[in-house]
């Protein structure tokens, strides 16, 4: 993938990065191509930091999310990939316990009720 780098993430140990061959780098690190796909991944890195999941069960799960994708008709160019990551937070995090699968649709509708009634170019605030 060739999209600029929108955010880089704080150093990540390289073994990590080996075992994601898939994810979208540089010789520094990760690039994203939107602030969204940053997030995503500090969150993943934060929970993985906090020993909330093994770093092969991460990927496993990532793994299955893309799998998953392409036998849906994925066309796997690469511009996806970040999606599959979200997806497979959103896995991960609830089976952990983390998150329920109610509150994940909660948020995403408060997120979406909200983009909705903010003005374009202003930032979105949920209430």
């Amino acid at each position: 993938m060739n999209a600029p780098a929108c955010s880089k993430s704080q150093e990540v140990p390289r073994e990590l990065l080996d075992a994601l061959p898939d994810l979208p780098r540089d010789g520094a690190g990760p690039v994203f191509a939107a602030p969204w796909q940053a997030a995503a991944f500090a969150m993943t890195l934060a929970l993985y930091e906090r020993g909330v999941f093994t770093w092969p069960e991460w990927a496993a799960t990532l793994a299955d999310a893309i799998r998953d994708a392409q036998a849906q008709g994925d066309p796997d160019r690469g511009d996806t990939y970040y999606g599959h990551w979200l997806t497979a937070l959103e896995r991960i995090a609830t089976a952990k316990g983390c998150v329920t699968r109610e509150g994940l649709i909660e948020r995403k509708d408060a997120w979406d009720a909200a983009a909705r009634r903010t003005p374009h170019g202003q930032p979105i605030e949920l209430d």
